[in-house]
């Protein structure tokens, strides 16, 4: 775990005057871990371990992995049930209680959750000293998540914070761009996104994918996201290690991390807000909902296309899967 944080200082302003809000730069930490899977205990010492040492870094929101408490890739539904914690878990309570070492800190952490119902839930909890503020049930489930997991069926709650409006997304949901912007629009400064990125090939140079998609929702919507990607290996999966903070304008403003570690940067939510574009545009007075019905309109159920699947386990199939086949 890095205790050297070296943030960058996002300073470049959207287009448009001051708004008259405080401009008190948040320092914002994308928290790398390797979970155990199936290790519930371990992986509630590791993530409030990592809370604190973020936190004691200076740290005034601390983002963490998707299912950090559980691991991902989970065989079957009966294991997943087995690692699963209501909202109510001391786990998630050693998270807030860590948040009292700092005043305002926050904290988004994903979570396998067990409904109030009995159902499991990918979530992610916003989290700050005065316990859970809100839980974010994935939306999108990525391939056979769907096995283990009930989808949620709400938009992400948007939370006041100290040091701005914050929102959960959990990793498949930024491959829509519907979501980052429904959370924008309803508000949201940052977009906190706890994700589990599998390894998968790029191009020489490139920014992972996930990256790439982080950065084209910050700048449609100038709105802050910041993604906790996880390392190790886990029943054969290796995983991205793209952990990232990315500024409203649309660029990645923190270092990467190899390993166990964090990506700094310290970033002004509040300049979210400041939406105005050139010397008389606006990015939401410039749209046009009125011709955006095709994009919420059913569609005729897709054909399954042949693929060639990597199998992680007998209940999951890595996000890094190939091409259809013709």
């Amino acid at each position: 775990m890095s205790h050297h944080p070296t943030p960058h200082d996002e300073t470049a302003s959207w287009a448009g005057a001051d708004d008259g809000l405080s401009h008190c730069p948040a320092r914002v930490a994308a928290v790398q871990l390797a979970p155990a899977l199936m290790d519930l205990a371990g992986n509630a010492a590791r993530s409030a371990a990592a809370i604190s040492t973020a936190l004691a870094d200076g740290a005034d929101v601390v983002v963490l992995p998707e299912l950090a408490t559980s691991g991902y890739v989970l065989a079957d539904v009966h294991e997943a049930r087995a690692v699963a914690v209501p909202a109510t878990s001391p786990v998630l309570a050693g998270w807030a209680e860590a948040c009292r070492a700092r005043p305002g800190a926050v904290v988004v952490g994903g979570f396998c959750e067990l409904g109030e119902d009995g159902r499991l839930f990918n979530s992610a909890a916003v989290v700050d000293a005065s316990g859970v503020r809100a839980v974010y049930r994935k939306v999108h489930l990525w391939d056979a998540e769907r096995h283990l997991f009930s989808p949620g069926d709400a938009a992400p709650t948007v939370v006041e914070t100290a040091h701005g409006r914050v929102a959960a997304l959990i990793c498949y949901d930024l491959g829509f761009p519907e979501w980052p912007r429904a959370a924008a629009l309803a508000g949201a400064d940052l977009i906190a996104v706890p994700t589990n990125w599998a390894w998968g090939y790029r191009p020489p140079g490139e920014r992972p994918i996930g990256q790439v998609a982080a950065m084209g929702a910050a700048r449609a919507n100038h709105v802050a996201v910041v993604c906790a990607d996880r390392t190790g290996t886990e029943r054969g999966v290796e995983w991205t290690e793209g952990s990232a903070v990315v500024s409203a304008e649309g660029w990645v403003v923190s270092d990467a991390v190899v390993g166990e570690g964090v990506a700094w940067a310290d970033v002004d939510l509040r300049a979210s807000r400041d939406r105005r574009l050139g010397r008389v545009g606006h990015l939401w007075g410039d749209r046009r909902p009125d011709l955006y019905g095709a994009l919420v309109a059913p569609v005729p159920a897709p054909v399954p296309a042949m693929r060639d699947e990597i199998i992680t386990a007998p209940g999951l199939v890595t996000e890094s899967v190939l091409a259809p086949l013709d």
